[in-house]
């Protein structure tokens, strides 16, 4: 296996809020023209219209079929209509930082939008590419989202490419990834399909290695267990590496939000790093896309987490360094090449937070860094320590084998991968290089505006209304006496799914305390907390949350307002007057 090289689409939740590139935002409210079609699932969805099919999903809940052509994803496909609904969704953001109740309902397939570059659709590739084998490491992961990277990557991928798929568990604690898991495994997959069970917890990296272990492909993919591969996303991948084995690649990471689940496309950026380690966006050079190809042609990468293991390289991730806290300068200094291919896509779920810690307690970023910076960074590591002086009296454990499998790779230095790979990353000085112009993204026009009007509460006839000035941020909504020449009772409703008030601020909610009224907040554009919906029975629908807004007591001047299961009560009944 010392000739296999690999490819990844991966872990945790760097999402792109940090990019200094206008029209990207990790939450993007639903596509103005795409809803992604869910097919077949674990869905149980009360009044979205379905039929019932012959399928049977082995772990014993009953999976229903969308009637075709009606299956669009619907914006209410979080709706909370009962407390299992609210209990699915709670334990779903604990356990697993997304929401579970849309993740089990959306099923094990869904179509998603083709986010490559119209160029990219012309494109021909090698009929003879190496085949491979895709690891997926999994710790207790939601059983719906894995099921769903396993079918995204059956479903999208020529079968003479896919040797085979290795599933490795890293010891996962949840009851229904254990007997429930084997028995969809053996009866719902295909006899390619590969299920490791690690005895103890491992972590990714080791998790990854046990996986590669098992590999009997030509090249090695990995990817995380809340991904969904998009069209036609192997074969550019496999195209480098069958020109030269020494290239590592790396698709473009689109958005699968973790509120909605919704794929949107993201700007095609590449992953750096600063003196401390720490990963980040980097713009792409205006050199790296001014050849034939344009914005479909290769882009060099400067950094994803590593493990350097015997003579091969083993990529975890090509955009994130944040779970791992390692850069992959490694493959440059070595000889290798680190690419991202604009033409794949993959979809993960960017999740706000990591909701599992690492084996031990550990902290293992830091001690991984370290040990990085001790091997690879020669004299720079002293601006390493710089930033991060706490560390340089800890113990960082034996070197020796990296330091001499760096010797025998005959791996150039540190100021060369800065020199040649990574000019940037200069120390700051009369000989510090001037940057490279860059390419920006143009700024997104301003949404636009559906409707513009008054919210009228059906049952008391009033309106919602700031309970005191509309610029005051922070400041509850109401429902009051509606005035028709106050304009400070006006709101505007976008493509966007926002409520602006008076053009001010928009209506927004509480993600983690949905006990909290809706209140006025500056408006962020990544939808979110101040998305909203008007769905059936003239319910006002938060997308983040979901649940919909009612007035508390119909019968009480005070008119204050709250969130609540959505059960299409009278005061739930909401009415946007134009």
């Amino acid at each position: 296996m010392s000739g296999q090289w690999d490819i990844t689409a991966g872990e945790e939740n760097q999402s792109f809020k940090n990019v200094p590139i206008k029209g990207l935002e990790p939450q993007k409210p639903f596509p103005k023209k795409f809803y992604p079609r869910f097919t077949r699932g674990p869905v149980n969805i009360p009044e979205l219209q379905q039929k019932e099919s012959k399928f049977r999903n082995p772990l014993g809940s009953h999976v229903q079929d969308p009637v075709k052509g009606e299956g669009d994803f619907s914006p209410e496909m979080g709706m909370i209509f009962n407390e299992e609904d609210q209990e699915v969704r709670d334990l779903g953001y604990q356990k697993h930082a997304f929401n579970m109740l849309i993740s089990n309902r959306v099923g094990y397939h869904r179509e998603v939008p083709d986010t490559r570059d119209a160029k990219c659709r012309e494109k021909s590739y090698p009929s003879d590419l190496p085949f491979a084998s895709v690891i997926i490491c999994f710790y207790n992961e939601a059983l719906s989202a894995l099921l769903r990277t396993v079918h995204s990557v059956l479903d999208r991928t020529p079968a003479h490419l896919l040797h085979e798929i290795i599933l490795v568990d890293d010891n996962s604690e949840l009851a229904d990834l254990k007997k429930d898991l084997v028995e969809y495994v053996k009866t719902q997959l295909p006899k390619t399909t590969k299920l490791v069970r690690n005895e103890k917890r491992e972590g990714l990296i080791r998790g990854r290695m046990i996986g590669a272990s098992h590999a009997t492909g030509k090249v090695l993919v990995f990817l995380d267990s809340h991904c969904e591969v998009n069209e036609m996303w192997l074969q550019p991948l496999l195209t480098p590496i069958k020109e030269d084995r020494r290239t590592v690649v790396c698709p473009v990471i689109d958005i699968i939000s973790a509120d909605t689940l919704t794929y949107s496309s993201s700007p095609v950026v590449r992953g750096g790093f600063n003196w401390g380690l720490h990963f980040k966006w980097d713009l792409v050079p205006l050199s790296e896309l001014e050849g034939p190809e344009g914005a479909t042609a290769p882009i060099n990468c400067l950094a994803i987490p590593l493990e350097l293991t015997g003579s091969r390289f083993s990529v975890v991730k090509c955009q994130t360094i944040a779970s791992l806290g390692k850069c992959i300068f490694v493959i440059w200094m070595c000889g290798g090449r680190l690419l991202i291919i604009p033409c794949s896509r993959v979809g993960h779920i960017f999740r706000k937070r990591r909701p599992y810690g690492s084996p031990g307690g550990q902290d293992t970023m830091a001690h991984n860094s370290l040990r990085l910076a001790h091997v690879w960074m020669d004299e720079y590591k002293e601006q390493y320590f710089a930033l991060r002086p706490e560390l340089r009296t800890r113990n960082y454990g034996n070197i020796t084998d990296r330091v001499e499998l760096r010797k025998r790779l005959n791996c150039k230095s540190f100021k060369w991968y800065l020199d040649n790979i990574y000019p940037e990353m200069q120390v700051s000085g009369p000989n510090a290089k001037a940057p490279q112009p860059v390419f920006i993204n143009r700024a997104q026009k301003r949404p636009k505006i559906i409707q513009r009007g008054r919210l009228y509460h059906l049952q008391t006839n009033k309106c919602l209304v700031a309970q005191g000035h509309p610029s005051q941020k922070g400041g509850l909504v109401v429902v009051r006496e509606c005035d028709y020449n106050d304009q400070n009772q006006v709101w505007v409703y976008n493509e966007d799914h926002e409520l602006i008030l008076n053009n001010l601020l928009c209506l927004d909610v509480s993600e983690t305390r949905s006990s909290d009224p809706p209140r006025l907040m500056k408006c962020h554009g990544s939808g979110g907390s101040q998305q909203w919906t008007f769905g059936k029975n003239n319910r006002l629908y938060q997308v983040s949350v979901g649940q919909c807004m009612k007035v508390v007591d119909p019968l009480s001047h005070k008119g204050y307002v709250a969130m609540a299961i959505c059960d299409g009560s009278l005061p739930q009944q909401w009415h946007f007057e134009s």
